[in-house]
């Protein structure tokens, strides 16, 4: 009897704990809806209904894809393939050195090994906008301005991304490399056929952090690549943003395409994604 009355009161809470984040969902979700609903107004219509507040406020007189057609038709599309270009190679080669870097981190003891942990960390609590300027004047000297490489470089080295897999590394017990030792694997191998294969949750976490920080860059792009040809999506869509007009319906569908790929993936791994940021509490 207890035990149903108890069952039955968190029932009771959790039905009233739903209720209250639903609203809260609902208020976090409605930028999202009405960015895909505009992107399908005509032009006239997109800021026709918001004063006063009516249904086609969120819901449009008539559906059209002529903003897709707009966008699709200029430089969105080369854009798009550039930031996929971009984000795909610094997440391959992010995550290689990311992982490397943090296996030496968590297994290895050498001096000054806690300051560089302690660097690593503040490395990702200073805001990149407050070494772009300096950090592309070198790369103009050294000829990488508008190419793939200069856009892809600063990406690569993700303090968040080592923090996170370090983190999941200290995790590991140390038996199971000293074991590997033993029988001869070198230390590479003891990286590639023990930590990494038990990693994977990390290794996603540590993925999209680096996909997110690249795919939605903007003034690095903006100052190192300013080449037509070199545009990436984020950049593509503010140039839809002219002197004289600014088409919304373009910028709307662009801007929903732009946040359609991490949506879905953050959806594909969010278990996983879940998974690597509750293994990476602090450990010593």
């Amino acid at each position: 009897m207890t035990l149903d009355v108890s069952t039955a009161r968190e029932r009771r809470y959790g039905r009233w704990l739903l209720l209250a984040v639903l609203p809260i969902v609902a208020v976090s979700l409605l930028p999202l809806f009405y960015t895909f609903i505009s992107s399908f107004r005509p032009g006239s219509e997109i800021f026709q209904y918001l004063s006063p507040l009516s249904v086609h406020t969120f819901w449009p007189k008539e559906l059209t894809l002529e903003n897709y057609a707009t966008l699709l038709s200029g430089t969105f599309l080369p854009a798009l393939l550039n930031s996929v270009i971009v984000t795909t190679v610094t997440v391959v080669i992010g995550l290689t050195v990311a992982s490397l870097a943090a296996f030496g981190l968590a297994v290895f003891d050498f001096p000054l090994k806690n300051a560089l942990f302690v660097a690593l960390v503040l490395s990702f609590l200073i805001p990149f906008e407050a070494v772009a300027i300096p950090l592309s004047s070198m790369f103009r000297d050294l000829g990488l301005a508008n190419t793939y490489a200069g856009l892809i470089l600063p990406g690569i080295g993700n303090g968040l991304a080592i923090f996170l897999l370090r983190q999941f590394f200290l995790g590991i017990p140390p038996s199971l490399s000293e074991a590997a030792r033993i029988d001869g694997a070198s230390w590479l191998r003891v990286f590639w056929t023990i930590y990494l294969p038990l990693s994977r949750p990390s290794l996603v976490g540590a993925g999209l952090i680096l996909f997110v920080f690249q795919w939605q860059s903007f003034l690095w792009p903006l100052i190192i690549a300013p080449s037509p040809t070199m545009k990436v999506a984020p950049i593509a869509i503010a140039d839809l943003a002219g002197e004289a007009e600014i088409d919304f319906g373009a910028m709307f569908a662009g801007a929903l395409l732009t946040a359609a790929l991490p949506l879905i993936l953050l959806l594909v791994f969010q278990r996983q994604f879940t998974n690597s940021l509750a293994s990476s509490g602090t450990k010593e």
